[in-house]
């Protein structure tokens, strides 16, 4: 019986074994067992995105059959059933134990292999994001349907006899050669020359085995320097010796450079297939939604941050990477490197940033730059494109820079995008020095000083210190400025430029050993590197650059003698060290920041409720764009003012301009006449050369003045509940501005001349209504003139007997010359009412000597000035009585006074003014609503534009608790929600 179940259990397993006798594993582990010795090859799991490739546990499993079993009858006859029951429940127990034996004997080889593979979880960088992303996209169970049967995949599976074969060339590769020599040394070109194919093949497997032949190069090194150092005095003479030493040294390097270029390799690799997914995304090929990228929105939160004013005690703890280092340092050259690309201004020995400039880098898939303010992007690939960029920061420096100043505080803010560039940011600052030179401001020093410690006192500051390798390290100021703000050195990376100098210059090169080690400066860093930025001549281009650096460092004796490791060196080592300590410090502080804002956010808000609870939180550009809208709306109703309004007003401001010049200059002249043809003569004449010289102007000058009247008028004019005297600042300074870039049109002068002439030589008065007209025009403006004069001979005279003994005044002694002198020139003026407006020589004695014999000491001027305004009162007096008696004198006008004493010469010339005022306000009033008022409303919109664009102009306009409030509030809102918008898509990418 139980033979019998040992034939079934053997058919059960050879059949399995017939069909899965070309498994992987299994021949794997043939071949290993018999063809060669075992080698380690560490190969990564595949992650859970990645099963499609390996998805043989996914096919469905065959049930096997049983062989049928012919079991002989048995002749006993006492409990034969028992017995067979029995035997068959052995069978189960050891079917079931042989199961559970070997499936947990399988689990711990299973373990036991798992544990034989590294930990690659540093290295996921290698592979593309997409494969990681694959399974949302793919779905993996149609897949594994559509997969063939796993006879035919294990036929269509490598040969891995042949794979077995390439991993015991890789051994022979790793095994040394004849005469102590690696075998690296021997393969070098062989291997890095071979195909793209066999490079994707073995490449992950030979950098792991170079690491490990890595490590044990560096403790057979340490093990045979120690024994040398411990040695006797006889002992360290020997060549042997030396020998050894020199020669595992040697090797170490080459292991390292080995090592280093199949990590080059492997990251161009990467960043062309970057480069080109990148690509792809932007041609659409995958038809999704690209999202700004992790680093573009950090960069944005620090641009709003440094536009904010830190009130309410929230700081600004955002991590971003502090360039600093003394003058012409190579602070600029590391950044570029960094950057992969020269777009700084460069000078020999001169200063050359003069404001801190914030460098955001991100990888993309063009190499290209850009100002966070402009839309332009300059291609980094092209020589014209790179100069342009490096004028344009110049540019930007100088503007920067005001008021006599050497630096400046304000920051310039650009973002680098690239193919392979680590993502960080970085701010590159003024070099430190140590002597203010001529050209340079008095507080440069200090000026720079407080930049840097305004930048370095973040406590999340990572702080990149640069220092010159090819000057004493006694002479550096940067490092006891570093070791002041970060004693501890925990956020301190050192960088040592200039190492090729430095070595050529320096006598003892254990000193840069201790310079990297930290062994000589007092501060503390987290890491030590050294640099080579290139030979000095700016014309390099980065690649040039790099090959220089790789090439000094493979032949220095820095690193063959064991004073730099391999780790220490390049600027590619530090490109990925600080984005690696950025991107951790961001991690560790970017959540206690938003919560910071948070709470600000809370107490704004709070303190808003209180102090304006029926305002809407409107911020300074909002309140601009509504103050804008008012201004508009208010030059609007410029065009609706009526044109009897506007012609009123014009007509009344223009004769109030030219009225005096009209009685003084034309009127009172002519009425010195005789006859009526002098009288008219000299109305022509004086008319025609005020005409031809004053009166277009003085219209033009009329017209504007009211234009800007009406149009302070609508500016200033209260609307109620609804006015909000915060815009009245911005207001008087849109109507000032706009106001000094209008200019009326010049042509207007000549048109208006030509009209005013031609109104002024019509003389006809058409009906009696124009000739009441005219005589009411008259009487008022005479009317009007003689009551300033009385009120000027009042003046001149002082007060009458009535205020005198009402008021208790008394007149002064100029008063009482002036009065004495007025009562004699009326005495004169009764006895000749026709006198001339001019006193005569002989008159002024006369008046002056009557006044002697009463005491009264006169001058002849104060006498001729007394005259002038009591002859003015007596005219206007007679022109008055005049007046009335020509009102009804139109019968004798349309008869051209032909027998009759009575002559209104005078009428008719008020008439022809009043027909002038209403002719010119009406050419005037047109010219205004169809031309000038809209050049009005447009230099309007041009001030408005040009206040929009200047934001220091609005904030001098617009200022006030309520407006600063809203401000902060407003930006407190948009860094929090841009802070948990990048804390979500940091947590996505972990």
């Amino acid at each position: 019986m139980l033979r019998a179940a040992c034939i079934v259990c053997r058919g059960m397993v050879n059949k399995h074994v017939v069909k899965e006798a070309k498994s992987p594993l299994q021949k794997l582990y043939a071949h290993t067992d018999h063809r060669f010795p075992r080698i380690n090859i560490w190969r990564p799991l595949p992650s859970s995105s990645g099963r499609c490739y390996s998805s043989l546990s996914r096919l469905p499993l065959r049930r096997s059959r049983l062989l049928p079993v012919s079991l002989a009858f048995q002749t006993q006859r006492n409990f034969w059933v028992a017995r067979l029951a029995s035997r068959l429940l052995k069978l189960r127990y050891l079917v079931l134990g042989s199961a559970v034996g070997g499936g947990y004997t399988a689990k711990k080889t299973f373990d036991q292999w798992k544990e034989m593979f590294p930990d690659l979880s540093e290295y996921k960088w290698i592979v593309p994001d997409f494969v990681w992303e694959l399974d949302e996209h793919i779905n993996f169970d149609k897949l594994s349907k559509a997969l063939p049967d796993s006879e035919e995949l294990v036929k269509r599976l490598p040969d891995l006899q042949k794979l077995g074969e390439s991993f015991s060339l890789l051994k022979e590769w790793l095994s040394s050669g004849p005469g102590g020599e690696t075998a690296f040394k021997a393969t070098d070109s062989q291997s890095f020359e071979s195909s793209d194919k066999q490079y994707k093949k073995g490449l992950l497997g030979e950098l792991i085995l170079l690491q490990d032949q890595l490590k044990q190069h560096e403790e057979e090194a340490r093990r045979a320097a120690g024994n040398i150092n411990t040695g006797s005095p006889q002992q360290k003479r020997k060549a042997t010796d030396k020998e050894k030493v020199d020669q595992l040294q040697e090797e170490l390097l080459q292991t390292q450079l080995k090592y280093q270029r199949i990590l080059e390799r492997l990251e161009k690799e990467n960043k062309d297939l970057r480069k080109l997914l990148l690509q792809k995304d932007d041609k659409g090929i995958h038809h999704r939604k690209l999202k700004k990228s992790l680093i573009d929105m950090y960069s944005e939160v620090l641009d709003i941050l440094s536009d904010y004013d830190a009130s309410y005690n929230t700081q600004d703890h955002l991590p971003r990477v502090i360039v600093v280092g003394d003058q012409s340092a190579g602070k600029t050259s590391v950044l570029e490197m960094i950057a992969q690309a020269r777009i700084f201004p460069r000078g020999s020995g001169e200063m050359m940033t003069r404001s801190p400039v914030k460098v955001t880098l991100s990888e993309g898939p063009h190499h290209v730059a850009m100002f966070k303010d402009s839309s332009r992007e300059f291609d980094l690939t092209k020589e014209a494109d790179l100069a342009a960029l490096r004028d344009e920061i110049e540019v930007r420096m100088r503007k920067s820079v005001k008021n006599g100043q050497t630096v400046s505080p304000e920051t310039i803010s650009l973002s680098v995008k690239g193919p392979g560039i680590q993502r960080m940011v970085l701010v590159d600052l003024p070099g430190v020095i140590s002597t203010v030179t001529s050209g340079m401001a008095p507080d440069t020093k200090e000026t720079i000083f407080s930049i840097s410690k305004a930048y370095m006192q973040n406590p999340n500051a990572i702080i990149l210190c640069i220092q010159d390798g090819s000057v004493d390290a006694e002479r550096s100021i940067v490092t006891d400025l570093v070791s002041q703000m970060d004693p501890q050195g925990r956020r301190t990376i050192f960088v040592l430029t200039k190492v090729d100098l430095a070595e050529k210059n320096v006598a003892s090169p254990s000193r840069i050993q201790q310079i990297i080690e930290g062994k000589l400066f007092p501060m503390k860093a987290l890491g030590y590197f050294a640099v080579v930025t290139g030979k000095g001549n700016s014309s390099e281009s980065i690649d040039s650059i790099k090959d220089y650096e790789e090439e000094f460092f493979q032949g220095s004796s820095l690193l063959k003698k064991g004073m730099l490791k391999a780790h220490q060196v390049t600027t590619k080592n530090l490109s990925l060290a600080v984005s690696d300590c950025f991107w951790k410090m961001v991690r560790a502080s970017v959540e206690q920041q938003a919560d910071a804002f948070k709470a600000t956010r809370f107490n704004l808000e709070t303190e808003w409720k209180n102090n304006y609870p029926r305002l809407r939180e409107l911020d300074r550009s909002e309140l601009f764009e509504k103050a804008k809208n008012e201004i508009l709306d208010e030059v609007i109703s410029l065009t609706q003012v009526t044109p009897k309004h506007w012609e009123e007003i014009l007509q009344k401001t223009l004769w109030e301009r030219v009225s005096t010049h009209v009685i003084e200059n034309i009127y009172l002249p002519a009425a010195q006449t005789m006859n009526s043809g002098t009288f008219n003569t000299t109305v022509d004449i004086k008319l025609k050369q005020w005409t031809d010289k004053q009166l277009p102007n003085k219209a033009v000058e009329v017209a504007w003045e009211t234009l800007q009247q009406e149009f302070s008028r609508f500016m200033t004019e209260q609307k109620g509940k609804e006015h909000d005297d915060i815009f009245d600042k911005l207001k008087e300074a849109v109507k000032e501005e706009s106001i000094k870039r209008h200019k009326w049109n010049e042509q207007a002068e000549d048109s208006l001349r030509v009209i005013q002439h031609n109104a002024l030589e019509d003389r006809s008065i058409s009906d009696k209504q124009q000739w009441d007209a005219a005589i009411h025009f008259m009487e008022d403006t005479l009317k009007s003139r003689l009551k300033d004069t009385e009120s000027v001979i009042r003046d001149m005279v002082g007060p009458d007997w009535r205020e005198r003994w009402l008021s208790w005044i008394s007149r002064n002694l100029e008063q009482n010359t002036r009065n004495e002198t007025k009562n004699e020139l009326e005495k004169m003026l009764k006895v000749n009412e026709d006198h001339p407006a001019y006193l005569a020589s002989d008159e002024v004695t006369t008046v002056r000597k009557n006044l002697e014999t009463r005491g009264v000491e006169v001058d002849p001027v104060l006498i001729k000035d007394t005259w002038h305004q009591v002859y003015r009162r007596h005219f206007l007096k007679t022109a008055l009585g005049h007046c009335n008696l020509c009102r009804r004198g139109f019968y004798y006008y349309q008869r051209h006074f032909v027998d009759s004493e009575l002559e209104c010469n005078d009428v008719v010339l008020f008439w022809r003014i009043q027909r002038m005022l209403g002719i010119t306000a009406n050419t005037l009033r047109q010219q205004l609503t169809n031309s000038e008022v809209r050049r009005l409303e447009k230099n309007v919109k041009e001030v408005l534009e040009d206040f929009a664009e200047d934001n220091d102009k609005k904030v001098n306009m617009l200022t006030g608790k309520r407006v600063q409030l809203a401000e902060d509030l407003k930006k407190v809102r948009e860094i929090q929600e841009k802070l948990e918008a990048f804390i979500e898509a940091l947590h996505q990418e972990k």
